[in-house]
């Protein structure tokens, strides 16, 4: 599980599937969640905006885990 830290009470899914660096670019991003979409604490969520907050975790279909932490 790798650890995404903010500084902010929420990032959205959109930019913390930004910070994995396993996208190339926003666009891949929306296309990814538009057709994958991603498990946020077990839940599959296609929105980019989605809210994502300190102690969530975040699931790729690939297998990749994400929790968000403070800094």
């Amino acid at each position: 599980m790798e650890e995404i830290k903010i500084t902010t009470p929420f990032i959205t899914l959109g930019q913390l599937l930004k910070l994995t660096n396993k996208f190339d670019s926003g666009g891949m991003i929306k296309g990814y969640l538009a057709e994958e979409g991603a498990f946020v604490n077990g839940e599959l969520d296609n929105r980019r905006g989605r809210k994502v907050y300190l102690k969530d975790t975040v699931k790729l279909k690939t297998g990749e885990t994400y929790i968000v932490k403070g800094k």
